[in-house]
């Protein structure tokens, strides 16, 4: 049993967003449902509702369930690894990966991958299905993500990542010719109320959610651009650049169903990533270069002004 007192700091708050916001135990909104669901989430001696709010001085009991043991196992994939050192691994993700098992789904995955990989040597705060996993990008999105080898190095990344303190660059093809050189979205967002598999912009219930682009290159209908993440919601840049009329190219969740090239998902790698390396201390920084199928549609586009 977990107990925990609200802190000072904290009033009249559902009981799902403030546990997401504890640094240990790393228990997310759609997890502290379940465990509400499942009457395991106690308020000052009395099981609460997904609706009850908590304030200063509140003491929360919860009955953690034991891991569950899932039949993920090790795959020999081959990896494209930017670096790697006794605490992490950056892995340069291609397009068609999905970062993580789920429910269905439990091979092929960049999980399986780095199993194989890393062995035992992986971070366990996420449990079995996601094991060194502390950020994701889309299938179909390709570019650097940071895999923890133990659980030090992965609650260092996790409060860097809580106080918006990496550093994450993306380049993205747009729809359009955006007006402006550069700019910002600010513009909250949370699962979409007509479809739940997509995120929608949310003024009432969002997270904050904060984007900041600029333009690298003009081709008449299409814009390549620089976005710069202060957070990292599930879809942000994507939602976010279709919220302004420019959604991403070959996007056909938040853009337009039909595409005049051949692409498979959206156009958005994950170029830069940054933090302070968890045991040195220092800011390091690792970049990674346009992958091929990107650099062949920045040649077409070129070549058609």
């Amino acid at each position: 049993m977990i107990e925990i007192k609200v802190p000072e700091s904290v009033d009249n708050v559902r009981v799902d967003q403030f546990l997401a916001t504890l640094p240990e135990p790393e228990i997310s909104r759609s997890y502290a449902a379940k465990l509400i669901k499942e009457d395991r989430i106690q308020i000052n001696g009395k099981k609460c509702k997904a609706s009850a709010r908590v304030q200063e001085g509140d003491l929360l009991l919860i009955d953690m369930p034991e891991p569950v043991s899932l039949d993920v196992e090790a795959e020999d994939i081959p990896l494209d690894i930017v670096y790697e050192d006794s605490d992490f691994l950056i892995v340069n993700k291609p397009k068609g990966m999905v970062v993580h098992p789920a429910a269905g789904h439990y091979q092929g995955t960049l999980v399986n991958a780095v199993m194989n990989h890393c062995g035992s040597e992986l971070s366990t705060i996420n449990g079995v299905m996601r094991p060194g996993i502390v950020h994701r990008i889309d299938k179909n999105t390709t570019g650097l993500l940071v895999v923890c080898k133990n659980d030090k190095s992965h609650k260092s990344l996790a409060e860097q990542l809580k106080v918006h303190s990496i550093t994450r660059k993306y380049v993205a093809i747009l729809c359009g010719n955006i007006k402006q050189d550069e700019g910002v979205v600010d513009a909250p967002l949370g699962r979409s109320k007509k479809d739940r598999k997509k995120q929608a912009i949310d003024e009432v219930n969002g997270r904050d959610a904060v984007t900041h682009y600029r333009v690298l290159e003009r081709f008449g209908d299409y814009t390549l651009v620089e976005c710069v993440l202060e957070t990292g919601r599930t879809h942000q840049i994507r939602v976010h650049m279709a919220s302004i009329g420019h959604p991403v190219l070959g996007d056909d969740v938040y853009g337009p169903k039909k595409c005049p090239f051949t692409l498979e998902g959206q156009c958005l790698h994950a170029k830069t990533l940054g933090f302070i390396h968890p045991t040195g201390g220092e800011y390091v920084e690792f970049d990674s270069d346009y992958p091929e199928y990107f650099k062949k549609l920045l040649e077409k586009l070129r070549n058609r002004k």
